[in-house]
């Protein structure tokens, strides 16, 4: 945004600090007035040139120092409330014993409770590829476990993916 001397045009539609229409006057006359009332001059839009003519640049008359840390201020705030979500990955095996899936499955249920996805999946190693329903099986007792602990939606249910069997877990939609 430009404001008093880095305003370059010749003339400027005003409006004052408080709302009220100046109309089209000249860059000296606007920076006068702005001097005068104590305000900065700033630039809000350019002009354009429209089929009806030339419509010249809308600057307004306000405390800069004030704008720029209101401005910044709900950035801030905006920045606060968003939350990215993430996607964790956690590897089971085909040989897994049932204590380490509660393990993997309340780690997975803080994770979900913290607003992220889960990618959960198990690498088939040797004779293991012969046998996938073993492994499919693992990945559903592991996504009971974790539904007991919190409410979750099986974003894809556990699918064959070359020598990989995987499964996405989300928190579920809140209505």
């Amino acid at each position: 945004m430009q404001i008093n001397e880095q305003i370059r045009e010749r003339e400027v539609r005003l409006i004052g600090a408080d709302g009220q229409q100046f109309g089209i006057i000249s860059i000296q006359e606007a920076r006068s007035i702005a001097e005068e009332q104590g305000y900065d001059l700033c630039k809000m839009s350019d002009s354009k040139k429209t089929d009806n003519g030339f419509v010249p640049a809308t600057c307004k008359l306000m405390d800069y120092g004030k704008y720029r840390y209101e401005q910044q201020k709900r950035e801030k705030e905006a920045k606060k409330n968003q939350h990215t979500v993430e996607i964790k990955e956690i590897r089971l095996s085909a040989t897994i014993d049932i204590g380490d899936t509660q393990r993997l499955a309340k780690q997975t249920s803080e994770f979900i409770s913290d607003g992220n996805k889960v990618k959960a999946s198990i690498r088939l190693k040797g004779r293991q590829q012969a046998h996938p329903e073993i492994a499919v099986k693992i990945v559903e007792d592991y996504i009971g476990m974790v539904a007991e602990r919190v409410a979750i939606s099986v974003e894809k249910a556990p699918t064959q993916e070359g020598r990989m069997i995987f499964t996405i877990l989300a928190p579920q939609a809140k209505k």
